[in-house]
């Protein structure tokens, strides 16, 4: 009986560090495909005043106006440095378009932020997985309510209905179209996999 409750636990203990060595695997794998995917988009973040109905409300208006205003100076860029140096160049003009949206009383601010963290996000024919990202950051009035929201460059939220993520995805290769689209196999899984093992990475490092 200790003969066969020993074989057990390394059985068990096998299975335990086959379980650790694969998730190690497979954490470094969605890392390296999410910081390549990061590398070739600007995300859009727009922070609402409040947490409010009507504040978010506001939020909503506020993006399009500021995709709309985006969209004809990103028709030059190729790259994600371009776009970034094009949207640098006018940001002023940027949080313009949200303070007409916003109307007097609110101040609205426009920035470029470095290694933005972004939960997994479903959008219509899409999705990103969660991690690092350079954004555009628009901030309404106190800046209180946490909002993640869109892709300004590739511009993957402004196409018309009938283009997919696919046709507007930029320079991005055959298997990154297929992972966002969900052409490739529990894509979603695979995204709230690596953001539970971005959580798990920090937790190991005490963050």
């Amino acid at each position: 009986m200790v003969h066969e409750n020993k074989f057990f636990l390394r059985r068990w203990e096998a299975a335990l560090l086959f379980g650790v060595g694969f998730a190690l695997l497979m954490g470094a794998w969605l890392t390296g495909q999410q910081k390549a995917l990061a590398e070739q988009m600007v995300r859009l973040h727009v922070v609402a005043n409040s947490d409010s109905a009507e504040d978010q409300a506001v939020k909503l208006r506020v993006r399009d106006a500021v995709l709309d205003r985006a969209e004809p100076w990103l028709e030059a860029a190729s790259t994600q440095e371009e776009a970034l140096d094009i949207l640098a160049a006018h940001l002023p003009e940027l949080a313009q378009a949200g303070a007409e949206v916003v109307g007097e009383g609110v101040p609205v601010t426009a920035s470029i932020a470095q290694d933005a963290w972004f939960p997994t996000k479903e959008y219509e024919d899409f999705a990103l997985p969660a991690g690092k990202y350079t954004a555009l950051r628009i901030t309404l009035g106190e800046g209180e309510g946490q909002n993640w929201w869109c892709v300004v460059f590739p511009p993957l939220c402004l196409g018309s209905v009938s283009e997919t993520a696919a046709e507007r995805a930029g320079n991005f290769s055959e298997d990154q179209v297929r992972l966002i689209t969900g052409e490739s196999q529990g894509y979603v899984v695979k995204f709230k996999a690596m953001e539970l093992w971005d959580e798990f990475s920090s937790w190991l490092e005490g963050g």
